[in-house]
């Protein structure tokens, strides 16, 4: 510290000594240096390269990246305004109507996270005032109810414990009664690994009037989901899960529907950020030349296109095939271990993410932290209303395979050996 100090010190007298020969302007900028001196130095840790482990990541998310995936997030910028950048948006959100099954114009990918995909739809559909129905059975509904009930919607919760879906009667009932301008589900819920039937709830929905808003951001590329055939009036996604691209982008799409409501609006989006209108025209959508908003992350859509087009030329029936039978064979092995799976009817259980029961006796932290810790194999416990209750188990994309199963299970039996159990 003390020789950065004077070092410091130094280089300003020197500037100082120098005034005259370096013109009034660089003399100007030596005196204000020099009354204002640098309190922080450089950090040690950023004088150190950048150190990062190798983990299998078979959480629910992120998943490791594919190698496309991986090379495309190395390529060099190009502005975001480029006519060449506008060419690989139009490609994703062409990839984004394949893997949603959808022919909406109104479809892009949001500079954010899930999180942020769940907030555009929410910011653009909702008003204060507006009667919002949320299926709550897991950690992902809590959130929505929570940000209705900050943009002052009236939120109405059907609630259910972890691993439970919704039927169409309670549904109907929940329509019925609270007459709703949107209703959320989520298909994949990552908290509980359940998997949520959506034949006939778009139907329903439209019946009273009411959009249906659904989160696929577990689920997209493991399973079924047919927007357009299903009636869904808004679809999202994340990029860290099964297209095993990098966190912070996602996919969104509305329909006409979704599109009308959004467009006959009384009152502007609580967001500017996440303005569909403004959204709508940096991605192409609204056929008019294309405006400054913000600063798309370009090298992560660069990633988000690559992960698009492997699963486009994988095509979605073999990566829904893929997934199916690699959750297969992982419930069969980790029941071999005399493990339960917490979602008890197979129908209803994601292909993507599995929850087990945490085996009695056991810390559930500590068979993840053993698994981690022993193997670079990242496992998680369950979150939100699920916490304490399961382990999680993902097989995303480019790691759903049985060589991937048979490592974690590996892995699952030793830490089974080794840590410590409560007979009590």
């Amino acid at each position: 510290m003390a020789a950065w100090r004077g070092a410091g010190w130094e280089m300003l007298r020197a500037l100082g000594r120098g005034g005259t020969a370096l013109g009034p302007r660089a003399a100007g900028w030596a005196r204000t240096m020099a009354s204002h001196p640098l309190l922080v130095p450089p950090p040690e840790a950023l004088r150190k390269p950048l150190s990062v482990p190798s983990r299998l990541l078979l959480g629910p998310g992120p998943s490791n990246l594919a190698p496309r995936v991986l090379a495309a997030g190395g390529l060099q910028m190009i502005g975001h305004m480029h006519k060449e950048m506008f060419q690989i948006m139009d490609e994703i959100k062409e990839g984004i109507q394949y893997v949603f099954q959808t022919r909406n114009p109104l479809t892009l990918a949001i500079s954010g996270s899930g999180h942020c995909a769940m907030e555009a739809a929410l910011f653009n559909i909702l008003e204060p005032g507006d009667s919002f129905l949320v299926g709550v059975n897991g950690i992902w509904g809590q959130r929505a109810a929570e940000i209705g009930e900050r943009m002052g919607a009236q939120v109405h919760q059907m609630v259910k414990d972890p691993g439970r879906h919704y039927s169409l009667p309670e549904v109907e009932k929940g329509l019925a009664q609270h007459k709703p301008v949107l209703l959320f589900l989520v298909q994949g819920e990552s908290s509980s690994g359940v998997l949520q039937p959506l034949d006939g709830y778009g139907e329903l929905c439209h019946r009273y009037k009411c959009l249906l808003l659904v989160d696929s951001v577990a689920s997209l590329g493991g399973t079924p989901i047919y927007m357009d055939q299903q009636g869904i009036d808004v679809l999202y996604s994340g990029s860290q899960k099964v297209l095993n691209a990098p966190p912070g982008t996602s996919l969104i799409s509305f329909s006409d529907r979704a599109k009308n409501k959004i467009y006959s609006r009384k009152t502007k989006p609580v967001s500017f950020y996440l303005d569909l209108k403004w959204l709508a025209n940096i991605w192409g959508c609204d056929d008019k030349p294309r405006l400054y908003h913000h600063t798309t992350p370009i090298i992560s859509l660069f990633s988000l296109r690559e992960s698009l087009a492997i699963i486009a030329e994988q095509g979605l029936e073999h990566s829904w095939q893929q997934h199916r039978e690699a959750t297969a064979y992982l419930y069969g092995r980790l029941q071999g271990l005399g493990l339960q799976l917490f979602v008890k009817d197979p129908a209803l259980r994601l292909p993507t993410v599995t929850s087990v029961v945490v085996p009695a006796g056991y810390e559930w932290r500590d068979l993840v932290n053993y698994v981690m810790d022993h193997f670079g194999i990242e496992i998680t416990g369950g979150l939100g209303p699920s916490m304490g209750k399961v382990l999680r188990i993902g097989l995303l994309g480019y790691n759903a395979t049985r060589e991937n199963v048979d490592r974690v299970i590996e892995a699952l039996k030793e830490a089974l050996q080794h840590c410590p159990r409560n007979r009590l």
